[in-house]
């Protein structure tokens, strides 16, 4: 072959270049496949195998005609706005009134060419082997069609308000964004060669513009058949190009309708056998429909059932639409394996690919010439011009306008049904679902049938093709059966729509034409008038084409292509359609390099060609049924006179079966329950977390108890008791407790597990018992009752046990002189008898209660027996009771056997019977609320003459002094009371005197008539005025002696005295009456008593601080006068302080939060603006805009904050860094409070971003649960949407995806559904015939599994679940780790975006590895405990070997795990070592099991071989505590067990001071706040040998203990004066032993912090630091924010809370 550089024939150079891509492809054959063909074998195929895709047919255009190109128009595009909007309503017609005006009609007519049914639905075939637009785009678009009102089919109750659902065709996305780029349009570099041809061109097809084709250059050729001779000119500039939706088949008459369109399809349709297609259990029929092939499996419109069953395989997706269309694609698939069958046996040594392949070739070129030289001119009555050859320039793309002409013409001749009949020219009844029987098939009860009771055998598939072989089809008239106009297969919820109605507004939506435009664009000659359209149809029927003038105004040219092309069909398509249809098959025909005929390809010889020429579909049908020639017409397109089997009749509605009319799918029907299970069980995880956890807090109490309860028993061991075990029970709503009953001579004591006494019996003479036995379940219930006191009811195991205690009883009862009464009843009725101890302590509130302090006030003490009481019955019975001495201890808050409560019932008890009247408790409340200090005085000297001799010994004395000081745990030894006795007597010049009167006792306590006048009796139930609580309150720390300044500060008591009355308001309460000796005469008192006390010594010296305890003599006071002068400030002025101060505290905290949820909102942003504005579009930001943007935004939010909360757990890290620079911007301690803020705001987001389809529903897309409802209802539930955002936004998301059809969720969720037709998935049951779709097919199964995570997590880290099991909240914290495999997964399906969550968790997920790494590395080194001590309170002492290079600070914390108890068990605790000691230490309390097993194992050891179990040791880590020396005055605050980590503080403190270590801290004021002093006397221990140590006045510690009562109690005012006494005798506390200041009650911290600013002036910020209870660190946080609105010392809070 000859080649040059000049241009040459374009045959020869298409030629040249097919030899040369020949000899390419066989090349590359031969190296690729070559080496495994055995030598000397010859390769069957020996030509170029057609693509399944149809890709690479043209070698110049490669993606000409294949699958997925798009349809190239022969008509420009028409829209409304010239972009993509389609022309409608107003401007064009009703689609529905167009359909039953211009095509409704009488069926029964008979074709005029006698055209079979055969051929009609032969078109179907070849179409769907073409063309296929059906699937809607994405994202989903509508263009409802309005049903008329009052339509017989869709609105027959006349709403008006119906539309049939109709969704837009796929469009090229690149496309539509402007009117020089409208939908559908796109850019391209090349020339279309024109539609017309040499050899019989359509009239006028080059005057056109075709898809893709661009507008003519000046200099170009204009005529189409010089383009195409001429060589293609090169690439000019692109502009605007028209073109249409793509095509899913191949654009080839390939037979793709029976090898499918893609490689992977044919694959799945093969048996990779024999050559053949696979063949289910029948030989004759195809497999059935499964994965992958995903065929069309819509719901039959007339019996609702779905699914896959029933339909079979084949190469066109649609394939099983009606059974005549099924028949044809089982025709294909017969023939196909015939002839698969005959090669096999003409050349038995091919292999399966080489007789697939020989079969395929042949069967196409059948179908070819069968196609294009038999149906087509049948169907045109024109026969196609002669083939010269193949064109390779010639453009063979489908046009949209070829589809709607085809599909339009085939529609008219649809009969209503269709015969069957069998070889011998019988025609069957047939037997329909209901048993029915008619003469045929009914078509609009046909679509989508499924396992058809005629046609389940071979021989029934004959019956039906011999069957429409005979029958004529309806005439080739406008009109259409209504079969198919009124009862076609409906999409989404809908079971039936209008077929013209929805073609006609597909044509709208490819922007078709009007009738006259394309008329003139295809080179017709033009209609003027109406009525030339179609004269015959004037004539006949001219009422139609005027009811159609009329629906377009007269307007001709508003006329659309569709209603034109039909009203102009008479016996043939109109010249309309004719034009476009012959185009479209010669384009195809000449355009196809593999065309049977063409001889280049190589394909067939001459001799096989002219052999398939003369194959028509007689010789098919006669090969695969067998039929007898004889019975089958040669042209089975036609029925002629005197062709076999003429059919019985013409085909009418009559005699057939109605069309089922058309319903609404409810795809929730049936399926509310199994949804409600599925999303109660999604909403119930956070519930059965919360079951779960309170579970694992039950056993750990109950494990808590039992370990308790095996100390009971050793106590019990260590102290033998007699006594007999019982449960008692408390009543029903209480549980029962094991108590031990011990007899005594005169009692009956009740005692716990711990010896301690709960109850004491009196059994007094006179007595009436009742013993009452329970005489079923088992005999095991004693009920004792005894008048004046609830009921014992004890429960035995044993009826022997419960017999021992009655005769020990009996015996008791005897010997005291009682008489008892003793019957037996009914278990139940015994419980319901006894009076419990809730019921008592009913009436006992009842009897507290009716003293009102108004009421007592108003009262003289000679009129308390007169005192006017409720006269309710409920009161009486109150009243008529008497208080046993254990219920007055009660009412005290003491305990029975105490001293004082002894004293003061034997005092009240005029009686003397043992029990309390409310007239003789009356007597003593009177005194304390009205009494004057002389009485209250007199009554305490009654109290303690324990002789009643009217002389008070020094042992009385000390008698009364212990009374006061039992409520403190007795610390004080005899020899410190005498000490104080003799200090006292000796002060008051009674050293001389062995006992005192009345007069000298009120002598010794002169100094104190104020605390006496405000001194009270408290009793639960019984307030105390406002008015004494007040004053209390506020001399809570500084002005209690202020009531009688010390002598060492009367210099200083004028000023104070002056200064106090100005900042403080006056003490009286509003409206309070003034009394003899009462309140109005205090502050004249405070100064008597100031000058009193300024006589009896010097001034203070100025050198000596006012805050050291360290003093000669007892010094409690604190404020001083002011060092400078101060200013009343705004409340306005005070808030902005206030503010102010805020800022200053939190200043790290606020930037720190700012900057993360900035980053945080960036990311949210970026995400919003790129689905907003920058996505491709993918139908979900269409769809669901706001949705789609919240759910994206917060899923990057939640990406960034779970990943980088990992850093706020590297403790390593962040205690090296508090050690930086850093630490001056980073609030390094706040990393957990930071952490708790992360999780909290991230499952915020969490349930923000469930909910990303139920925000925004375009007003384009109907809401899919109301297609064909009434409109309005589309608002509301647009609405509806819009208002369930968060809780309910779950359960809404889920039910309207459950409802949303599928061809919407494919195009939401592209990678998990795909839209096959089924309208629904799956429904909730799993199965295929329900209508309803399973919710959880929109969540995977890790999305439910790191929602059930999350819930467990979050609950477990509650605080109240943290604080009963520390360790359920460890190891269920531990979850985190598959926590973040499920959100690495969550996201790698990639539904919306690529996997983006490792870009954010890299980074930390390294650091945090790294961090445990180095935990790792210290944490399984075993340290050995050198000293062990178990301390009261449940505290054990901890001393252990201190690691090499182990370095700390004091205040850090450490975790710890005993060996002995699992090595995988870490808890946190504080050091109380100081950093220079040698050894670490750690004191640790047993408040839960873990911590109470850890003291049972360090328990002291009897072997003295013995060693301790060894630690592993995790730490130190930082915390707040330790930037106390930054603070040049520091406020430690210690509550219970908080004190922990100032021990180490202290200690560090003084031992920095004693070696001149330069510390910028110069002073610390410790607060210790117990509620006893004995439960951490440890703690004692350490402040005492900073006592000793703190030579530098470093240190003031001020112990608050909170166990006594308030301040105007009694009790606590002789406390007071006591304390005093003491601490002028031996300088230390009276109990605590220490020389630190000990106060009773709650510590006023504001009233502290003022004195604090008085004190230090110079000092403008003070740290507080706090550790506590929560309470306790909220008192001083609150009061640091009040004395913070102040202008004056900032003071900086840091708390802990445990």
């Amino acid at each position: 072959m000859q080649s040059g550089r000049g241009r040459g024939d374009p045959s020869e150079i298409s030629r040249v270049s097919i030899f040369i891509m020949g000899f390419c492809l066989a090349l590359a054959w031969t190296l690729l496949v070559g080496p495994w063909i055995p030598t000397g074998a010859q390769n069957p195929i020996s030509w170029e195998v057609q693509r399944f895709d149809g890709w690479y047919n043209n070698l110049i255009e490669h993606r000409w005609g294949s699958k997925g190109y798009r349809l190239q128009r022969l008509v420009p595009a028409t829209y409304a706005d010239g972009v993509y909007q389609p022309l409608g309503e107003p401007y064009l017609p009703n689609p529905r009134a167009v359909s039953n005006t211009a095509t409704r009609g009488p069926a029964g007519q008979a074709s005029l060419q006698n055209r079979t049914v055969l051929g009609v639905f032969f078109g179907y075939h070849v179409l769907s082997d073409l063309v296929s637009i059906e699937r809607p785009g994405c994202p989903a678009e509508f263009l409802n069609i309005r049903v008329p009102p009052g339509d017989p089919v869709f609105d027959p109750d006349q709403r008006g308000d119906v539309v049939l659902p109709f969704q837009r065709s796929r469009w090229d996305p690149k496309t539509g964004q402007s009117p020089s780029n409208p939908r559908d349009l796109v850019r391209l570099g090349r020339w279309r060669a024109g539609a017309g041809s040499q050899a019989g061109g359509a009239p006028g097809s080059g005057s056109g513009r075709s898809c893709g084709e661009r507008i003519p250059h000046p200099h170009s050729p204009t005529d189409t058949r010089l383009a195409l001779v001429l060589p293609r000119p090169p690439p000019r500039s692109p502009t605007p190009l028209l073109t249409c939706q793509t095509n899913e088949v191949t654009g080839w008459l390939d037979g793709s309708a029976i090898y499918g369109s893609s490689h992977s399809w044919s694959d799945a349709l093969r048996s990779f056998s024999g050559g053949q297609l696979a063949s289910g259990s029948d030989p004759a029929f195809p497999r059935a429909a499964q994965e992958p092939l995903l065929m069309w499996s819509a719901p039959d419109p007339a019996t609702g059932q779905r699914g896959p069953r029933g339909l079979y395989a084949f190469g066109a997706e649609r394939g099983n639409r009606e059974p005549f269309l099924q028949a044809l694609g089982l025709l294909w698939f017969r023939y196909h394996n015939l002839c698969a069958q005959r090669l096999a046996r003409q050349h038995p040594r091919w292999g399966d690919e080489e007789l697939f392949q020989h079969a395929r070739k042949r069967v196409i070129a059948t179908y070819q010439n069968i196609a294009l030289y038999e149906w087509l001119p049948s169907f045109l009555q024109t026969t196609p011009p002669e083939y010269t050859g193949y064109r390779p320039f010639l453009d063979p793309s489908i046009s949209p306008e070829f589809l709607a002409a085809s599909e339009q013409f085939l529609s008219t001749m649809v009969p209503p049904g269709v015969y069957m009949r069998n070889a011998s020219c019988h025609f069957q009844r047939v037997i329909h679902r209901n048993s029915s029987v008619s003469r045929a098939l009914r078509v609009c009860n046909s679509y989508w049938s499924r396992e058809h009771p005629n046609l389940q055998r071979a021989e029934d598939v004959d019956a039906l093709l011999l069957g429409m072989a005979s029958q004529i089809a309806e005439q080739e008239d406008h009109v259409v059966v209504e079969d198919v106009r009124d009862f076609w297969p409906g999409p989404l919820k809908y079971s039936r729509t209008d077929y013209l109605a929805s073609s006609l507004q597909r044509g709208r939506d490819l922007g078709l034409p009007s009738y006259t435009k394309a008329r003139e664009a295809l080179g017709l000659p033009p209609i003027t008038r109406w009525q030339d359209i179609n004269p015959a149809l004037s004539q006949s029927h001219g009422t139609v084409l005027e009811a159609t003038a009329a629906l377009y105004n007269q307007h001709l040219s508003l006329l659309e292509l569709l209603p034109g092309g039909l009203l102009e069909s008479h016996g043939n398509p109109g010249p309309l359609f004719s034009t476009i249809v012959l185009d479209q098959f010669v384009r195809l025909r000449d355009g196809d390099r593999y065309w049977f005929e063409n001889t280049r390809n190589g394909l067939f010889s001459e001799e096989e060609i002219a052999e398939i020429r003369n194959t028509s579909l007689w010789d098919v049908l006669v090969a695969v049924t067998n039929v007898d020639p004889s019975a089958l017409q040669p042209n089975v397109f036609f029925w002629h006179v005197g062709d076999p089997c003429p059919q019985p009749g013409q085909l009418s509605t009559e005699g057939l079966p109605a069309c089922v009319p058309p319903v609404m799918r409810d795809y929730f029907k049936g399926s509310g329950f199994g949804f409600g299970i599925t999303i109660g069980t999604l909403c119930c995880f956070p519930l059965v977390s919360l079951l779960v956890a309170w579970i694992v807090a039950r056993l750990r109490r109950r494990n808590f108890k039992k370990l308790q309860g095996q100390d009971c028993k050793s106590i019990k061991s260590e102290k033998f008791v007699e006594g007999v075990e019982a449960l008692e029970w408390q009543g029903r709503k209480e549980p029962c407790r094991p108590v031990l009953v011990h007899l005594q001579p005169g009692q009956v004591r009740v005692l716990d597990c711990r010896l301690s006494v709960l109850r004491i019996i009196q059994l007094r003479p006179l007595q009436k018992v009742n013993l009452i036995l329970s005489n079923n379940h088992g005999r095991r219930t004693l009920l004792l009752k005894i008048p004046k006191e609830y009921d014992l009811v004890l429960l035995f195991n044993l009826e022997e046990e419960r017999q021992a205690l009655v005769e020990n009883l009996r015996v008791a009862l005897k010997e005291s002189g009682l008489s008892f009464q003793e019957w037996e009843m009914r278990e139940q009725e015994l419980m319901r008898a006894a009076v419990t101890r809730e019921q008592r302590s009913h009436l006992l509130e009842t009897f507290s209660g009716t003293f009102s302090p108004r009421s007592v006030l108003d009262i003289d003490q000679a009129d308390a027996g007169t005192l006017p009481l409720d006269s309710s019955q409920k009161v009486q019975e109150a009243l008529t009771c008497e208080l046993s001495r254990v219920e007055f201890a009660e009412s005290l808050g003491l305990k029975p056997q105490d001293m004082f409560v002894e004293s003061m019932f034997s005092l009240a008890d005029k009686d003397g019977n043992g029990y309390l009247s409310f007239r003789e408790f009356l007597d003593i409340l009177v005194v304390f609320m009205k009494g004057s200090p002389e009485e209250k005085s007199r009554l305490m000297f009654r109290m303690y003459d324990f002789d009643e001799n009217g002389l008070i010994s020094k042992d009385e004395f000390i008698r009364m002094l212990r009374s006061f000081i039992e409520i403190s745990n007795n610390c004080l030894s005899k020899a410190q009371l005498a000490e104080v006795v003799e200090s006292m007597f000796r002060e008051s010049g009674f050293q001389d005197k062995e006992e005192l009167t009345w007069e000298d006792f009120h002598f010794m306590l002169r100094d104190h008539d104020s605390e006496l006048r405000f001194t009270q009796l408290c009793v639960k139930g019984v307030e105390v005025p406002e008015v004494i609580k007040d004053l209390c309150r506020r001399a809570s720390y500084i002005s209690q002696d202020k009531l009688c300044p010390s002598p060492r500060v009367s210099a200083a008591v004028p000023a104070v005295m002056s200064r106090w009355s100005g900042h403080r308001r006056d003490c009286r309460a509003p409206g309070h009456r003034s009394s003899p000796g009462g309140s109005t005469e205090v502050w004249q008192e405070l100064r008597l008593g100031g000058e009193r006390g300024c006589t009896r010594a010097g001034s203070l010296p100025e050198s000596q601080d006012l805050l050291s305890p360290r003093v000669t003599l007892f010094q409690p006071l604190l404020v001083t006068e002011a060092h400078r002068q101060k200013f009343q400030r705004s409340r306005r002025h005070q808030t902005v302080q206030q503010f102010k101060r805020f800022i200053e505290n939190y200043r790290r905290h606020i930037g720190c939060v700012a900057v993360f949820y900035t980053v945080a909102a960036g990311l949210f942003l970026e995400r919003a603006y790129y689905y907003a504005f920058a996505s491709p579009p993918s139908g979900i930001a269409q769809t669901t805009f706001v949705g789609i943007i919240l759910s994206r935004g917060t899923a990057a939010s939640i990406s960034f904050m779970f990943s980088y909360i990992l850093l706020t757990m590297c403790r390593n890290l962040i205690t090296f860094l508090r050690e930086t620079f850093l630490n001056r911007y980073v609030p390094f301690d706040a990393a957990v409070d930071f952490h708790r803020l992360i999780a909290s705001t991230a499952i915020v987001l969490t349930g923000r971003a469930w909910v990303p389809g139920i925000l925004s529903w375009p007003p384009h897309l109907p809401p899919p649960d109301t297609l064909l409802t009434p409109q309005n209802e589309c608002t509301e539930c647009a609405i509806l949407q819009r208002l369930f955002l968060h809780s309910a936004g779950h359960v809404v998301n889920v039910y309207l995806f459950s409802i949303s059809p599928l061809s919407i969720l494919s195009c939401l969720f592209p990678g998990l559904f795909h839209d096959d037709g089924s309208s629904s998935p799956r429904s909730i049951t799993g199965g295929s015939s329900r209508p309803c779709q399973n919710p959880c097919s929109f969540c995977r199964p890790h999305g439910v599994i790191m929602l059930l995570v999350l819930a467990i997590m979050y609950v477990f880290a509650s605080h109240h679940f943290r604080r009963r099991s520390f360790r359920g909240f460890w190891l269920t914290h531990h979850l985190y780790i598959l926590l973040y495999i499920l959100l690495i997964i969550h996201g790698s399906f990639a539904l919306i975006q690529l996997p983006r969550f490792h870009i954010f968790f890299l980074v930390p997920a390294l650091i945090y590895g790294g961090d445990k790494l180095v935990s790792l590395s210290r944490k399984k080194v075993e340290i050995s405990v050198v000293k062990a001590e178990l301390l009261p309170s449940g505290v054990t002492h901890l001393q252990f070997q201190r690691p090499q290079g182990f370095e700390y600070k004091s205040g850090q914390w450490v975790r710890i795990a005993c060996l002995a108890l699992g090595t995988t068990e870490y808890h946190p605790f504080t050091l109380t070592s100081a950093p220079h000691e040698d050894t670490l230490s750690l004191h640790i309390r047993a408040a839960g099991p873990w911590t109470t097993r850890l003291r049972e194992i360090y328990s002291p050891l009897t072997n003295s071989s013995a060693r301790y179990p060894k630690l592993y040791l995790d730490g130190p880590f930082g915390e707040g505590h330790q930037e106390w020396h930054k603070f040049e005055v520091s406020v430690l605050v210690g509550g219970g067990i908080g004190v922990t980590p100032f021990a180490s503080i202290l200690k560090d403190l003084v031992f920095k001071s004693s070696v001149s270590y330069q510390v910028f801290c110069k002073k610390i004021y410790f607060i210790w706040v117990t509620r006893t002093q004995r439960q951490f006397e440890w703690l004692a221990d350490i402040i005492r040998e900073v006592e000793e140590n703190d030579h530098q006045d470093l240190v003031s510690v001020h112990i608050y203990i909170t166990q006594l009562a308030e301040k105007f109690d009694l009790r606590t005012t002789m406390l007071y004066i006591c304390e005093r006494h003491f601490q002028k005798v031996l300088n230390r506390s009276l109990f605590t032993g220490l020389r630190s200041v000990t106060h009773f009650g709650r510590p006023p911290f504001e009233a502290f912090f003022n004195s604090l600013q008085e004190v230090h002036p110079q000092v403008r910020k003070i740290g507080v630091f706090s550790c506590g209870p929560p309470g306790m660190t909220k008192n001083v946080e609150k009061a640091c924010q009040l004395i913070n609105r102040q202008d004056r010392t900032h003071f900086s809070h840091h708390y802990e809370n445990f």
